[in-house]
């Protein structure tokens, strides 16, 4: 593999000095397998339990294919209801996925079998909690979240690959301008460096997530995903406390929202072959200056 991947840190528990000093304030990943003993979801979200929660709701599906120059970032490539989608991960491979649910306007009692940890820090979106499913084969493809939260991602009922990188790398991992997201078009798990040569040595870390395991990942980390069992995951969010990354935050969301959204949709392919250009432009710059940058 072309990437240098170092483990992250992982800790059965933690208290709250040791979080900050180690992992809040220098923004480093780490894995806490404890955090949830005390949730009540952890046994109690199984498949059959959220399927009688959920039912028969239809929900968008997505999958491995790359993005559609044509079509809004995030579009669904299927629609099925919740409770066959759930059999369909638990039965085969799929690369279907369900991306950012927010599952507890459809059952908010859900919300009493989670706790939030603001032992650890404080800042939780409460209004913004999400899931996530996807099977065995789905890949959530390489980016960072636009709104730049410290997020406490938990997975449940199986297991889950997950490279990280900081974003300074963002240039040599074929950033795209206006984008929070990377070229599609390169294997983050057998990167051809010859086609794309600034991703050698770039530095980042890699865990498998088991059932009950909580990811702490720092503002505005780049992330890929791929469950390697049909499975599920809870996103919960929190602000940084600096004003500069809450402004931060705001300029993405207007520029990298809706600018980039706006501009997708006028120029259709021509832009998309445009931001392709200046990527790799940017990446081989960073790769000659020796630098992540």
């Amino acid at each position: 593999m072309s990437f240098i991947l170092s483990p992250v840190d992982t800790v059965e528990t933690i208290d709250q000095a040791e979080f900050t000093e180690k992992y809040l304030k220098p923004r480093r990943p780490l894995v806490i397998k404890g955090l949830t003993k005390s949730w009540p979801a952890r046994d109690k979200w199984t498949p059959e339990f959220m399927k009688q929660t959920v039912g028969n709701k239809v929900v968008p599906l997505y999958d491995n294919s790359k993005a559609d120059p044509s079509k809004p970032i995030n579009s669904s490539a299927a629609e099925m209801p919740f409770s066959d989608y759930i059999d369909l991960i638990r039965s085969q491979p799929t690369e279907l996925r369900i991306f950012f649910f927010n599952i507890f306007k459809q059952a908010p009692e859900l919300l009493n079998d989670i706790v939030l940890p603001k032992d650890l820090m404080g800042g939780f979106i409460e209004s913004m909690p999400a899931m996530f499913f996807g099977g065995s084969n789905s890949v959530t493809f390489l980016h960072y979240d636009i709104d730049l939260p410290h997020i406490f991602h938990t997975h449940f009922g199986g297991t889950k690959h997950v490279i990280l990188f900081e974003n300074k790398w963002k240039r040599r991992l074929y950033c795209l301008p206006n984008a929070t997201y990377a070229l599609e078009d390169y294997d983050v798990l057998n990167p051809d460096t010859k086609a794309f040569p600034a991703l050698e040595g770039v530095e980042g870390q890699q865990v498998i997530l088991e059932h009950g395991d909580t990811l702490f990942m720092p503002t505005g980390y780049w992330h890929w995903m791929k469950y390697l069992e049909g499975s599920y995951s809870l996103s919960l969010r929190a602000w940084d406390a600096s004003l500069s990354r809450k402004a931060a935050s705001v300029y993405n969301l207007a520029m990298k929202g809706g600018l980039d959204s706006l501009l997708k949709m006028t120029f259709k392919e021509n832009y998309a072959k445009y931001r392709e250009k200046v990527a790799v432009k940017w990446a081989d710059k960073a790769l000659a200056a020796g630098k992540p940058r």
